[in-house]
């Protein structure tokens, strides 16, 4: 951390100040699946902070499935990324200069400039952040967009109630580790949960607290979920698509609930998804599926700090992290993410 005393001098503040950093660009469009081809690490100038501006070392830098989407030239929710331009995500860090009032060189602040060493940004589109109140990363993770993507879509998207049996896929994933704990936290009748491999169905069981889960790459997705869960299910929460939501789809109950959070078995499809097919069944069922987005969802979040904070502090909820060494790493952390080399979160330390 800079020494604080550099920002009550200008020009010793300049000396100290890094004249370059690396950021990662997105080189080319995927066709399918990513490759590391695709992006290209650049050492680039960094840029002193103007008026109403900070300039934060990063300290740590999220992947998440959603960028994906942003690597293709389409209209979502969130713009496209640029070739051969920075590309961005979640971050935190401290600043190391500031020409805005009320930030100090010292100060922990989450972002959305990440895949960097250092950004250059508005301070009014950043958020302080305590880390003697949790490890910095957990404001990437438990405490940030996944964990309010979690707690939002279960327990107001999906009308979550407690007697439900709910069903979660990528379990062990960044979010969905996050719904099972809380579903059962809140009462749920039973818990389930899907990963891909036997390791991390053991981790759901044993240290998570799901009552049941089983690995997708080892038979039929639905009939698995039917030894589960052979009374049937009250809510998905959808971290896949594909044959997850087909076999979730034939498991609901009547009025049985889904949140549509993510895809990521589709997400590098070249080709049409195969499913769901039973659709159909959504009428007779009186299905409610619902799409999300969690910045839809910002007036929970002081309910969702002051709940989860207080879990984390009597250690009634976990939080898992995979830990990538090394900004030059981010690319391949983010492939890594996409194969499902991760449990729980996974950051990068820069």
């Amino acid at each position: 951390m800079a020494d604080p005393t550099a920002a009550q001098d200008p020009a010793a503040q300049d000396q100290a100040l890094p004249a370059t950093g690396y950021e990662w660009h997105l080189a080319a469009r995927p066709q399918g699946w990513p490759v590391p081809a695709d992006f290209a690490l650049v050492e680039a100038p960094v840029r002193r902070p103007g008026p109403g501006e900070i300039l934060v070392r990063n300290a740590y830098l999220s992947v998440d499935p959603y960028m994906r989407g942003r690597m293709n030239d389409q209209k979502s929710y969130v713009p496209p990324y640029a070739l051969g331009a920075p590309m961005d995500g979640g971050a935190v860090g401290y600043v190391i200069a500031s020409e805005a009032e009320g930030f100090a060189v010292g100060d922990a602040v989450l972002h959305g400039l990440g895949w960097r060493e250092y950004a250059t940004l508005d301070a009014a589109h950043t958020v302080k952040v305590d880390p003697e109140l949790a490890p910095l990363s957990a404001y990437l993770g438990v405490l940030g967009m996944p964990g309010l993507t979690a707690y939002a879509g279960l327990l107001e998207v999906a009308s979550f109630k407690p007697g439900d049996t709910v069903f979660v896929s990528g379990a062990a994933g960044a979010v969905g580790s996050l719904v099972g704990q809380i579903a059962r936290l809140k009462g749920a009748k039973r818990v389930i949960g899907s990963a891909g491999s036997a390791a991390k169905v053991a981790t759901l069981v044993d240290e998570l607290g799901f009552d049941a889960a089983f690995d997708y790459k080892a038979g039929p997705v639905a009939e698995q979920l039917a030894q589960a869960a052979p009374e049937g299910i009250d809510v998905y929460f959808d971290n896949v698509g594909g044959e997850h939501l087909e076999a979730a789809i034939g498991a609901l109950n009547v009025h049985g609930r889904v949140t549509l959070c993510g895809a990521i078995a589709q997400y590098n499809d070249t080709a049409a998804p195969a499913g769901p097919r039973n659709l159909a069944l959504a009428i007779g069922k009186r299905l409610r599926l619902q799409g999300m987005i969690v910045g839809d969802h910002g007036a929970l979040r002081g309910q969702f700090f002051e709940e989860v904070g207080g879990w984390l502090r009597d250690g009634s909820l976990r939080s898992d992290e995979t830990v990538v060494e090394g900004v030059e790493n981010t690319a391949e952390a983010f492939l890594g993410m996409l194969r499902g080399a991760n449990t729980g979160k996974m950051v990068v330390k820069v």
